[in-house]
């Protein structure tokens, strides 16, 4: 590999680290980046799994350095979704990946209206009490998408986001720094499946999570000083801008010219 390719991989890594810090869905970078260089699906979506968890790890710790949460309070909602995470890595080789990247477009299309409709959820810090009753379907929800986070990994920083702001009442400066630690968790588990399974190439992983690091670094910084508002403006541009990527609409519209 060219040494300009290195450069290209890290530079993809750092915009990744940044947006998944921030919003989510940076996989659908580094994703088709990984298969352009060669590597097939099952093995890209291994490989990718080193540079989230890393991302991760470095944003958890900026976020708990600048005291945004605490682990204990974070159990409730991490221990389901590693549930959900081990199980998803399991069968992601059983279902077909393309329905599922069409239902989860439609999806990021209707959460991207429900921010625009309730733009007041999405920028307050107030953080309610939570009932047991409601922590428990909220916990199933963080368990289904934990199955997804295991299955293929892109997009699910936006339905974490949407579980803990809209769920769990988070206001989305927390609701950010939980999202990584989460990611970060769950991410460990899927890892260790697709190490198992022999589909992770570690050179690639390795020169992609330099970028994710230092793009998760920067993004944990600017987090809280940008505020709400400005991550909720990000948070919208990238959800749409995924949902056309997976519902194959800018596919179409390039077929248009």
């Amino acid at each position: 590999m060219e040494w300009y390719m290195y450069l290209a991989i890290i530079a993809a890594g750092l915009f990744a680290g940044f947006v998944n810090t921030l919003a989510g869905s940076g996989s659908l970078i580094t994703l088709p980046l990984l298969m352009f260089l060669g590597l097939p699906a099952n093995i890209a979506n291994g490989t990718n799994r080193i540079g989230v968890l890393v991302q991760s790890a470095v944003s958890s710790w900026s976020f708990k350095k600048q005291k945004l949460y605490n682990v204990r309070e974070s159990l409730w909602m991490v221990t389901p979704a590693v549930a959900g995470s081990f199980l998803g890595s399991l069968v992601a080789v059983r279902i077909n990946e393309h329905i599922m990247e069409m239902l989860i477009g439609g999806l990021l299309i209707f959460m991207f209206f429900v921010i625009l409709y309730k733009p007041e959820k999405w920028v307050s810090e107030h953080v309610p009490v939570l009932s047991n009753r409601r922590k428990w379907w909220v916990s199933v929800i963080f368990f289904f998408i934990g199955i997804y986070g295991g299955f293929i990994q892109a997009g699910v920083g936006f339905f974490l986001l949407a579980a803990l702001v809209l769920g769990a009442g988070l206001g989305l400066t927390k609701a950010n720094a939980l999202k990584v630690v989460i990611v970060a968790a769950l991410t460990i588990v899927a890892l260790v499946v697709f190490i198992l399974s022999g589909q992770v190439n570690y050179l690639y992983g390795i020169i992609l999570a330099v970028g994710q690091g230092a793009g998760a670094w920067l993004a944990s910084k600017v987090a809280v000083s940008w505020g709400p508002k400005v991550v909720r403006i990000i948070l919208l541009v990238s959800i749409m801008a995924s949902a056309i990527k997976l519902t194959g609409a800018w596919d179409y519209l390039i077929g248009l010219f």
